[in-house]
């Protein structure tokens, strides 16, 4: 199958004084109020007489020639950010889609830093571009795109080309997450991503461990061999290490990687949301994503990431209600409900975080249906065990776009929901606090080390074309994971 993601890092990025003669679609950058590039062809009345009003991401095509001017709305100019530029980028892309060549100006929009604007810019345009192409048989379906100008001034050309640069990366990773997750169930098992976690690492110089069925009995990993009974799909734990020189820290990641679940003998009803149960790997593929970017972004930071990949699916070997699972950790798991998997693959993976003693561990997963109740289907909730990484988790997310809001993780009050008569813990609470309980059952398996929790089944896809988004899986947290790998504070374990 065709990779969209390649295409993303094949589009040829370059800053330029000037619009070249080879661009089909050229977007300039307009305010609410002020002057309007004379390139556009067309003046403030002529703009206002069509309706456009410069808000942020508001697009007006104009012909010319053999290709179009396209007036993209950046709204206040005293208010542009990277945010904004992000959102008029993807709206000029998705206005200029069927021209191969395409330049604009909106990384010389003055107020936000050069290198800042040419990465935001980047990233509208190609993760906008971005489709999935997969097993249509459809020469079309695909990005038509091929080369982004960036046109800037001679003060800023070299600091937005650098943050373009950058900008490509990020977006070529957010792309391989979707990838990744928009991929039919059939066609990405878990020895699949694993085989394509070693390609990786050997294209970018990533250690790559992958771990079998064997190899995870030995290490008593009882949650993800439990969740793998029902499937003739055999499991696989990647572990995937980027090593700088002088670490300022390490941080680990673990992804779940439940490559299809079906919701095992609690049987999910045969809905929409069963159908995109493909997608339950999302977060194995973000971590993955991640990881794959870190060596040409350079971070100084020490990462290490955990991919828990099984699907979860019913059958005669299949695990069963009532059934106790003993963890990696020696903790022992009464099962209420095979649905709830992700957190027994995930505390296989945090007990094994643990034991490396890292600074830090962030653990991303589709994991309730509460937090998607709770939050809606564009924001993920964010809890964990230390204030300070949480404060730091919160503004890698705010930095990027991607909303994440803390919920409370009130130990305290709801740890008893999780009491089971036959061993140490049961693996769901009750009808109530979902996202809350299930994130106070994942910390039992992290110890003394900062820990935080990212659940993204709320934002895990889009039915539409929105934003940044292409319809289908988004890549959610993949750009989050990489703000936080490449300006990583090791936080105080106090705090």
């Amino acid at each position: 199958m065709p990779d969209a993601s390649d295409a993303v890092s094949a589009v040829d990025v370059s800053v330029a004084a000037s619009v070249p003669a080879s661009a089909g679609a050229v977007g300039y950058a307009v305010a609410k109020k002020g002057p309007v590039a004379r390139g556009l062809g067309v003046n403030r009345a002529g703009l206002d007489a069509n309706g456009f009003t410069g808000s942020v991401g508001e697009t007006l095509a104009v012909p010319n020639g053999d290709g179009v001017a396209v007036a993209v709305g950046i709204g206040d100019a005293d208010d542009v950010d990277a945010a904004a530029l992000r959102i008029a980028a993807a709206a000029f892309a998705r206005a200029a889609s069927k021209h191969r060549a395409l330049a604009t100006n909106l990384a010389d929009v003055g107020g936000v830093a050069a290198a800042v604007a040419g990465q935001a810019v980047a990233e509208g345009v190609l993760l906008a571009s971005y489709r999935y192409v997969g097993l249509k048989n459809d020469d079309k379906a695909g990005s038509r795109l091929a080369d982004l100008t960036l046109v800037a001034g001679p003060k800023r050309r070299s600091a937005v080309g650098d943050g373009a640069a950058r900008g490509q990366v990020i977006a070529t990773a957010a792309a391989l997450a979707r990838e990744l997750a928009n991929i039919p169930p059939t066609h990405l098992n878990a020895k699949d991503i694993a085989d394509r976690a070693v390609s990786i690492g050997a294209d970018t110089g990533l250690t790559v461990e992958v771990f079998n069925a064997d190899d995870l009995e030995q290490l008593g990993c009882g949650g993800i061999l439990g969740v793998n009974r029902g499937s003739t799909e055999p499991p696989r734990m990647v572990k995937i290490t980027y090593s700088p020189r002088r670490p300022n820290g390490h941080l680990i990641l673990v992804g779940k990687g439940v490559m299809y679940d079906s919701g095992g003998i609690s049987l999910k009803p045969s809905d929409a949301m069963h159908q995109v149960m493909k997608m339950d790997m999302s977060g194995a593929a973000a971590v993955l994503s991640t990881m794959s970017a870190l060596p040409a972004l350079r971070g100084r930071t020490k990462v290490t990431g955990y991919l828990m990949c099984t699907d979860n699916m019913p059958s005669g070997s299949a695990l069963k209600l009532g059934d106790v699972l003993t963890m990696r950790n020696g903790k022992t798991v009464e099962i209420h409900n095979t649905d709830a998997e992700g957190r027994l693959v995930l505390a296989d993976g945090l007990s094994l975080a643990v034991e490396q003693e890292p600074d830090a561990i962030v653990d991303i997963a589709t994991l309730t249906g509460s937090a998607l109740g709770a939050l809606g289907p564009e924001v993920a909730a964010l809890l964990g065990s230390n204030q300070s990484f949480i404060d730091q988790v919160k503004a890698s997310g705010d930095a990027v776009d991607e909303p994440l809001w803390q919920m409370p993780l009130e130990r305290g009050r709801y740890r008893k929901m999780l009491d089971s008569v036959v061993a140490d813990m049961r693996n769901i609470g009750g009808p109530f606090a979902g996202a809350i309980t299930a994130s106070i059952f994942l910390s039992e398996f992290t110890g003394d080390v900062p820990w935080a929790h990212l659940d993204i089944a709320g934002p895990m896809k889009v039915d539409a074309d929105r934003g940044i988004y292409a319809k289908g899986a988004t890549g959610f947290g993949t750009r989050t994971l990489i703000e936080l790998a490449t300006n990583f504070t090791p936080p105080s374990s106090a705090s």
